[in-house]
């Protein structure tokens, strides 16, 4: 089905919205939305090097991104996150954050990126009106960088930082994954990297998404053990207030008062109790959890016609069904924990 043939979604049709909780009394107001599976890049913890990526034609189109989008606002739905693979590969995407900015209730709509397209899209997504950036970012030595990228673009990365400074973008986030025995030698220098330029540095550990299967347990570098190096080396960091309970990250003040780090522990201190979140993978599949081995076709709902309103209550009710199965966590370090069959890139991240 085209863009042009998808029926017009209907906005007084459908019974007033009630707020997606799961049966652990978790409301879920995020939804992950990746727009395509391909990346500039090949990180270990994300994509092989011989990654194969679904026919263009399976992908949802804009306006089906934006019925589902649709459908969760109304059930609650108060901030989207873009992502991908590399979301800024994906053709017209400010227009279709314009879309999502622009939808009712909507609060907030961020991107994830690799940054290396960044300096060029800047400015396009910062009139779209994108509430933030965040940039993976994992090391600043050119050596690292390709060690973990397996490929180059640290320069191109640094420029789109700056770009998107200089445009006006306000909310600028670096995304670090901590694995052991490979980026030790870069806490310090991106630490002291987004202190100099007012950037929100998290630190995120190693998670059991890569496509390789190498993840091991004693690769997983800890934000404990992060945190000590910085506090060791760079200075003393200060519990931040918790303001949102849902976010992954706990955050930190350094106490010289230039600037802040968090850290997402999804391994060592899973915060699955106050997960919000709901993912949407390119193709259309609806996911619960990033570690989620159950999904529900999202697309096939969209693409096999009926009325408008059908589709929208379809909609409405695979969103609560979906919510409704989520597990209390993700399980990993249990003995009954299965690593999703998808890796990284092909959920979002």
């Amino acid at each position: 089905m085209t863009d042009a043939s998808l029926p017009p979604a209907v906005s007084q049709t459908m019974p007033p919205a009630s707020a997606l909780v799961d049966r652990f009394g978790r409301v879920h107001t995020d939804l992950r939305l990746s727009v395509t599976d391909r990346c500039t890049l090949r990180c270990t913890y994300c994509m092989p090097l011989d990654a194969t990526f679904r026919p263009r034609e399976e992908l949802l189109t804009d306006d089906e991104c934006i019925r589902v989008a649709t459908v969760a606002a109304r059930l609650g739905v108060r901030s989207i996150r873009v992502t991908g693979g590399e979301p800024l590969l994906r053709p017209g995407l400010a227009g279709l954050v314009a879309r999502l900015v622009a939808l009712p209730g909507m609060e907030e709509v961020a991107l994830t990126t690799n940054g290396l397209l960044l300096a060029q899209q800047a400015e396009g997504l910062f009139a779209a009106g994108l509430s933030r950036l965040n940039v993976s970012l994992d090391a600043l030595s050119e050596e690292v960088f390709e060690r973990v990228a397996r490929a180059g673009g640290l320069e191109r990365v640094l420029a789109g930082l700056a770009e998107a400074k200089r445009i006006g973008f306000r909310a600028i986030r670096i995304n670090a994954v901590s694995i052991r025995g490979l980026t030790e030698s870069e806490i310090v220098p991106l630490a002291s990297f987004c202190r100099r330029e007012g950037f929100h540095l998290r630190f995120i550990e190693f998670m059991p998404l890569d496509a390789d299967s190498t993840w091991s347990n004693e690769k997983v570098l800890s934000g404990a053990e992060v945190r000590e190096i910085l506090e060791r080396e760079v200075g003393a960091v200060l519990p931040r207030p918790r303001t949102d309970p849902s976010q992954p990250a706990v955050d930190f003040d350094f106490a010289d008062g230039a600037g802040s780090v968090g850290f997402i522990d999804p391994v060592s201190a899973p915060f699955c109790g106050q997960c919000d979140r709901l993912r949407l993978t390119a193709d259309g599949q609806l996911r619960n959890c990033l570690f989620s081995t159950v999904e529900w076709d999202a697309r096939g709902l969209l693409r096999r016609g009926g009325a408008p309103l059908d589709i929208d209550g379809a909609l409405a009710t695979m969103l609560r069904d979906c919510v409704q199965a989520k597990h209390a966590a993700h399980g990993i370090g249990a003995a009954d924990f299965h690593k999703p069959q998808r890796a990284m890139y092909q959920i979002g991240g």
